[in-house]
Order: C-alpha cells, then structure tokens, then sequence
C-alpha cells in the first residue's frame, strides 16, 4: 500500500507543480492582486500557438492531479479490498 501512496504523492505534486507554474504565468495579472493563480485567462487575439498550448497544459495538468492522486489513494486500494472481500467469500 505504501508504492500507491508515494506513485500519487508523486503524480499530485509534480502534475500540481507544472500547473503552479502554468498558472502562474496565465492567470496572475499582477502579483499585488488577490487573484493570483485563479484570475481569469486574458489572452484575447493575441495568444500564439505557445500560448493556447500552456493554456490547454495548464487544465490537463490539474485534472491529471486530481485524478491520478485519487486513483492511486482511493481507486487501486478500493479494487483490491474488493478483490479480497469476493476471494474470501468464495472460499
């Protein structure tokens, strides 16, 4: 149980990372705001092909967070307490 614990420890601090970073950059207008990581996207006509890339990183990194840690602490644990449960009561 504990590789799960440390394979979603690390998939949530370094997916949460790349998305501090990403956010950082697109959503902080001014770093005297109180807004800072959660602003709304400002790009407007001028967003480049780098720019729409980070953006589209940016929410794939923080979904891919959340998910790989909750797969890791709850999913995989659950499916194998389950697996145990159905192999004792068909013993």
């Amino acid at each position: 149980m504990a590789d799960e614990f440390v394979k979603g420890l690390g998939i949530f601090t370094s997916a949460g990372l790349a998305w501090m970073v990403l956010a950082g950059w697109y959503r902080t207008p001014s770093f005297e705001s109180s807004q800072q990581l959660v602003a709304p996207l400002s790009l407007g006509d001028s967003a480049t092909m780098f720019d729409t890339l980070g953006v589209l990183l940016m929410d794939v990194f923080f979904w891919f967070a959340i998910i790989g840690a909750l797969t890791f602490w709850v999913g995989i644990p659950a499916v194998r307490q389950a697996r145990e449960a159905i192999e004792d009561r068909a013993q």
